[in-house]
């Protein structure tokens, strides 16, 4: 059969305070056109559906439009599992009236394995697929806290438990293929974790796993008679342990602008038994990014050259020129003006990073007043002479404006 494998939509998430919904919107209407278009009978969704345990209603209308459409293009199954971002009992909710309408929901854990097992049929009835569609494993579904544990000795507990839950959903998945007579029918297993070996994005949000730690397990906890394992979690695609036929699909868009330049898509298998062939299709890019860096003339340049091209990018400006440029903001606002770029985030990097601590300037604070505590910073900072006469002008306009506040305050 032929599946689309996704995962880590984040619905319902913003960047900087920038809401994405119509973005996330676009994506599923591509993913919809796609499934029509290849021909995919069955679409699997591995965790973080959502950005959060309590959605807005915009991001429900989003899944539930996607459901409805999915089916409209010739998609038979849904399956779906929770991912750490999602609410267990949220996702379940819906679950045995989705069922009518084969959309299969795993949001919590459950105490028997066999729940987690899902015999996809088609039309006439015959088994195509057997899915293990394991959800997020949090620690209290794995293990009984005990005391005098180290932290070594919880993570090896939880690793344990990962493994003897995917072992006893596999187990189950055999079972159930030969119960419906069906050697030749494929094993697909489904997960949300981190596995050994596998490629972190920068800033991805997905770093404190499980106990706070970064815990992962090895891959070799996914039998080798599974045909095809669908990963989520990490939002960077890739194969694990060199096994073609187990992946991460990766966050269909960059959740933020360390991610820019990453590749985005989904995983389009054509699966039966003993083999899986996967081709990577990527996303088209419905909100670009930018990171824009450096001094001022390197920010304004490329800025300009962004403007020119006709970008409707969001920018994240980081200045790390040796001057200090008090009026950075006006700056970039000037930059942009009348252009179709939208500035989310400026940073300043040119004085922070040279702060002094005391240990550098051989002295506390309670040893010098404000005047020669800002010298100080100057001197450490390297600024050059030119500027330090308007510098200090400006600090010494805001310690009278600070000091006639406080006066009036008393």
């Amino acid at each position: 059969m032929r599946l689309v494998h996704t995962s880590d939509w984040h619905l319902g998430r913003s960047l900087h305070g920038r809401r994405r919904i119509e973005e996330m919107e676009a994506f599923l209407t591509w993913l919809v056109g796609t499934i029509a278009r290849e021909g995919a009978s069955a679409v699997l969704v591995a965790g973080d559906i959502f950005d959060t345990g309590t959605p807005s209603n915009r991001a429900q209308e989003a899944y539930y439009r996607f459901l409805r459409d999915a089916r409209a293009a010739g998609c038979r199954h849904v399956v779906i599992t929770a991912g750490n971002h999602d609410s267990p009992s949220f996702l379940d909710a819906p679950r045995e009236l989705l069922r009518g309408f084969d959309v299969h929901v795993r949001g919590a854990a459950s105490a028997d394995p066999a729940d987690e097992v899902i015999v996809l049929r088609d039309p006439s009835g015959a088994p195509e697929a057997v899915v293990g569609a394991v959800p997020y494993l949090r620690d209290r579904d794995l293990r009984l806290a005990e005391a005098g544990e180290t932290t070594l000795d919880k993570e090896n507990k939880l690793r344990e438990g990962i493994a003897a839950r995917y072992g006893a959903v596999c187990d189950e998945a055999r079972a159930r293929r030969e119960k419906e007579g069906g050697g030749d029918v494929p094993i697909i297993l489904m997960g949300h974790l981190y596995t050994s070996g596998a490629r972190l994005a920068d800033g991805d949000g997905e770093r404190d796993l499980y106990l706070g730690t970064a815990l992962h397990v090895p891959a070799e906890i996914f039998p080798a008679d599974a045909d095809y394992v669908a990963l989520g979690h990490l939002h960077v695609p890739q194969i694990v342990a060199g096994r073609q036929s187990v992946r991460y699909s990766g966050a269909p868009y960059a959740m933020g602008f360390t991610e820019n330049r990453q590749a985005r898509g989904v995983c389009l298998v054509d699966v039966s038994a003993g083999e899986a062939g996967v081709r990577f299709l990527e996303t088209p890019v419905f909100q670009e990014l930018e990171r824009v860096t450096g001094d001022l003339d390197a920010i304004r340049l490329r800025i300009a050259a962004l403007a020119e091209a006709g970008s409707r990018a969001w920018l994240e400006v980081v200045y790390d020129g040796q001057e200090v440029v008090g009026d950075l903001q006006a700056v970039v606002a000037g930059a942009t003006a009348g252009t179709m770029l939208e500035v989310l985030r400026i940073t300043d990097r040119s004085l922070a990073a040279r702060l002094p601590s005391a240990a550098t300037v051989g002295v506390t604070l309670d040893e010098l007043d404000e005047h020669q505590v800002f010298d100080r910073v100057l001197e450490a900072a390297r600024i050059p002479e030119e500027q330090r006469s308007g510098l200090c002008e400006a600090y010494r306009e805001i310690l009278v404006a600070l000091n006639e506040r406080d006066g009036r305050a008393r």
